[in-house]
């Protein structure tokens, strides 16, 4: 059994990056600059957007932090939006989610503009990454596609099965191992809460990506001897013998499955800090579009 280190991709993916920045600057060119929106006071979404904006700071990419209250109006959210897209210093755009209730997700997305959508979930970018054009690809599907090569792991002629249909992991995974080229060409199983027989089809899988948001949902018997697993999922799970009172999960019962598996991704340390990795060559291809 091999674990997936997501820190050690991201690491690398991050050096690469900042030895493409240090060029620029050489050269005199124009930086890449993230604009992040965060709405509210979410203690998980405070954590990821922490992080980005640090990533940029280490690979020297500009970024703005735009915090909004809680009760913030859809109107004056999608303002906000507006301005940035016209904004010609900002490259890439993200609005951390989850939204508050009262804003529509669907009209957050719709209003970033197709070219600063660092994030990939604007219909535009999903319908190019449906015909396999160059786009800008969801970021957690991107960082473990980037994984995936970074391991050399064979994926051709694999059985994969997806659990999770989400428009941010489970479908835009499906396609993308299902696709032709180096880490595709998979035989994908997308399957959800209304899957007859999921632990059967998941025992026929050569690839398992667990991302459904059930911690330890997927167990020892539901996989196969050499499994190939990637986890998405992140919970927090009350643990009193934690000074934080909390220990995070994945969708996979790590201690159960990992004896099994040929690969598989620890969670934390996993599928997350390749996440922000992939975030970070989207917003550096938005800022070479442009310049």
């Amino acid at each position: 059994m091999q674990i997936l280190d997501g820190q050690l991709v991201s690491k690398a993916t991050k050096e690469e990056l900042k030895l493409k920045v240090a060029q620029l600057v050489s050269e005199g060119k124009k930086i890449p600059h993230l604009a992040a929106v965060l709405v509210g006071s979410n203690g998980a979404s405070e954590t990821y957007v922490g992080a980005k904006v640090k990533a940029c700071e280490e690979i020297g990419f500009k970024s703005t932090l735009i915090r909004m209250e809680e009760e913030t109006s859809e109107n004056k959210l999608l303002a906000v939006i507006n301005d940035l897209n016209l904004d010609p210093d900002i490259d890439g755009i993200l609005v951390q989610l989850p939204l508050p209730k009262h804003i529509s997700d669907e009209k957050v997305i719709n209003t970033i503009l197709p070219a600063k959508d660092v994030d990939g979930f604007h219909p535009a970018n999903v319908g190019k990454m449906v015909q396999g054009l160059d786009t800008f690809i969801p970021a957690t599907p991107y960082g473990i596609m980037l994984m995936l090569e970074h391991y050399k792991i064979e994926t051709k002629g694999k059985h994969a099965v997806v659990i999770g249909r989400s428009n941010i992991v489970g479908r835009p995974m499906s396609i993308l191992l299902s696709q032709s080229g180096p880490y595709g060409n998979c035989t994908v199983t997308i399957t959800h809460s209304h899957t007859p027989n999921l632990a059967e089809i998941c025992r026929s899988a050569d690839i398992i990506v667990a991302a459904l948001g059930i911690p330890e949902f997927v167990k020892a018997d539901m996989v196969k001897e050499g499994a190939i697993i990637i986890d998405v999922g992140i919970t927090r799970v009350a643990d009193a013998s934690k000074k934080s009172g909390f220990a995070l999960k994945g969708d996979v019962d790590f201690k159960a499955v990992s004896p099994k598996c040929s690969f598989i991704t620890p969670v934390p340390g996993g599928v997350g800090p390749m996440t922000i990795a992939a975030l970070m060559k989207n917003t550096f291809k938005a800022c070479s579009y442009k310049h």
